[in-house]
């Protein structure tokens, strides 16, 4: 599917999204099909039963079904065909009863989908775990807030990892709402009609979708690919939340910085003996770039032809089994990197100190603004800041020339990041409470 995958996705989301599992699905679809039509009374049981044994996928050849669908379009039509030989007889002809091959096509991608996406919310839920964990930890470190990539304000890195967190539970809930209500058993026949079923099309399709275990949709949705688009997107927006934090990973673990890096004996040069690379942040930014692009055929496949698309529809196989690997793969990686995460608060509170208190400016100026007004406040300090910089000073030495009305003491005070975090530490708790409500619930 993907070149050098094993490099990027976990073995067991490969296994999940690989071709003896879109295969098993696609059994699973037409033993549900067959069993449904029988309780429905428009297919004999003992046929029926015939088709359901010769499900077990044990002697069926995925890449032959690849290469003699080419010319049919897809792979159920030969599948349908070798299934039918494998039954025989009289019950070869309730095969595949009712149904066309998108029905297949389509109620195998839910089920492969929901497989896949079980294994990744459970990375999904480690990367909470771990973003929770340094949040409670490091509620009160101090560090600088950047913004544009400069020294803003103080913070913390509780908060810095809350955010993190409160990201991650929102792409989750949405990844969480698809696979409980958004995956949906398909069949409508030949044009949508369930013409082929008679009178009893949607009892049949009620079934079907009972014993796949799978949502019942309104109407057939063989044109319809808002579901498939809706997941797409999903799973791009929790690869974008999960690479945003590896990006923030990786700024905050250069050599400059230094504030954090990842742990274990990941990462090592093959030619520089010091360096330790953030290998994990790195999988996980590319995972997020390569689930960015199959998202993007999901999401064309929405203007579909009539009652069956000609083309778009037969993209989005591959490109659905490639956003579930890669944003599987972006979880694991972010989860490891953040599971053995070190974290300087030392080297924190040092690059706090890189301006020499202007990091805490904001606050000075709001303090001088009582006396002399907002806007010759901020000319003041700022015209003081600006010195300091080029002389290379403490701002609270440049602006102890001044006739601020503030002490030597007041000043340093003013100027204390540790001092000035605002409501960094309640916000933490506000986002902690909610993932400790999401675990109570038993999803976290």
């Amino acid at each position: 599917m993907i070149p050098g995958a094993p490099l990027i996705v976990p073995g067991a989301i490969l296994e999940a999204v690989s071709g003896r599992s879109w295969l098993a699905a696609m059994l699973e679809a037409e033993r549900a099909l067959a069993s449904a039509g029988a309780q429905a009374g428009v297919v004999p049981a003992d046929a029926a039963a015939a088709i359901a044994e010769a499900c077990s996928i044990d002697g069926y050849d995925w890449e032959r079904l690849l290469v003699e669908g080419r010319s049919t379009g897809n792979p159920a039509e030969p599948l349908v065909r070798a299934l039918a030989t494998r039954v025989g007889g009289d019950a070869a002809r309730w095969v595949h009863h009712g149904a066309t091959s998108q029905d297949v096509m389509d109620t195998a991608a839910m089920l492969v989908s929901r497989r896949a996406i079980d294994l990744v919310l459970r990375d999904l839920s480690r990367v909470a775990d771990a973003c929770s964990t340094l949040a409670r930890v490091h509620r009160d470190t101090p560090m600088a807030g950047r913004t544009l990539l400069q020294h803003a304000v103080p913070t913390t890195f509780g908060l810095k990892a809350a955010g993190w967190l409160v990201a991650v539970l929102d792409a989750r809930s949405r990844l969480v709402e698809i696979r409980e209500g958004g995956l949906a058993a398909q069949l409508g026949g030949a044009a949508g009609t369930m013409a082929a079923l008679g009178e009893r099309g949607v009892a049949v399709a009620a079934l079907y979708a009972k014993a796949l275990e799978l949502a019942e949709a309104t109407v057939p949705w063989h044109a319809n690919r808002v579901r498939i688009a809706e997941l797409g997107a999903a799973l791009e927006i929790m690869a974008g939340v999960l690479a945003k934090v590896a990006l923030d990973l990786q700024l905050l673990a250069q050599t400059e910085v230094g504030e954090v890096r990842e742990g274990g004996r990941e990462g090592r040069s093959s030619a520089m003996p010091q360096k330790r690379n953030p290998v994990g942040a790195m999988w996980t930014r590319a995972c997020a770039a390569l689930t960015r692009g199959h998202a993007s055929v999901l999401t064309a496949a929405l203007a579909a032809e009539h009652e069956r698309a000609a083309g778009a529809w037969q993209a989005e196989w591959a490109a659905l089994s490639g956003a579930l690997a890669t944003a599987g793969g972006a979880a694991t990686a972010l989860a490891g990197a953040l599971e053995g995460l070190e974290v300087d608060a030392g080297r924190m509170r040092a690059n706090l100190g890189l301006t020499g208190g202007q990091v805490a400016s904001e606050r000075l100026a709001s303090i001088l603004a009582a006396r002399l007004g907002r806007e010759e406040a901020r000319a003041l300090v700022r015209a003081a800041s600006l010195r300091a910089a080029e002389a290379g000073r403490p701002l609270a030495e440049e602006l102890a020339t001044l006739d601020t009305g503030l002490t030597e003491a007041e000043l340093d005070g003013a100027l204390d990041p540790t001092t000035y975090l605002g409501s960094a530490g309640v916000l933490v708790d506000r986002a902690l409470a909610r993932y400790d409500i999401v675990r109570k619930e038993g999803n976290p």
